[in-house]
């Protein structure tokens, strides 16, 4: 019975393994501003302004919330202009309702590492979500196979002859074992 559970632990481990890296790797080569993975979207952090909660290099998953959800305090993800493919990741400083009786609710923001409060408002269709949590340096690995495909799979190939080769010594040191 020990001897199954084993197995069936280290079936789960790998299956659970080559899910996150082929998801990791297929969604780092999507470059689309609304690429999600079970409805978050990855950032990858290019400035200092949030360190040192969030640092250069850092990945930010954030998932869309309504404006209701965000409160001061939050940090969020947004575009801050009305065209283009900016995205800045900031604290919510203040958080207006209805602003200036239009309906809408804006947003004011600052990054933890910036002096002043950022010059702008964000209304709440320039939001892209709420940052659930941050993955220190995984931003570099993403840029990486995004720009460097054909190392990884170099790499990738290495890494199983390597275990392949590995589990292969193993079974011999231990069939030795077992002849003495």
């Amino acid at each position: 019975m020990k001897g199954v559970l084993s197995v069936i632990y280290t079936a789960m481990v790998y299956l659970f393994s080559a899910v996150i890296l082929i998801a990791a790797v297929l969604f780092s080569f999507d470059a689309s501003p609304s690429k999600t993975l079970f409805g978050y979207r990855y950032y990858i952090v290019v400035t200092n302004s949030m360190a040192p909660t969030y640092n250069v290099g850092d990945i930010v998953l954030v998932r869309s919330v309504s404006s209701n959800d965000i409160q001061v305090g939050d940090v969020i993800t947004f575009n801050p202009a009305h065209s283009g493919d900016a995205y800045l990741t900031h604290r919510v400083t203040k958080k207006y309702d209805d602003y200036l009786m239009t309906g809408v609710t804006c947003f004011k923001t600052k990054g933890d590492n910036n002096k002043t409060e950022d010059s702008f408002l964000i209304e709440e269709s320039r939001v892209i979500g709420k940052v659930r949590f941050g993955i220190p340096v995984m931003g570099y690995i993403i840029k990486f196979i995004q720009l460097k495909w054909y190392y990884v799979i170099g790499l990738v190939v290495s890494i199983i002859i390597f275990f392949k080769t590995l589990s292969r010594y193993l079974t011999v040191a231990k069939t030795e074992e077992q002849v003495e």
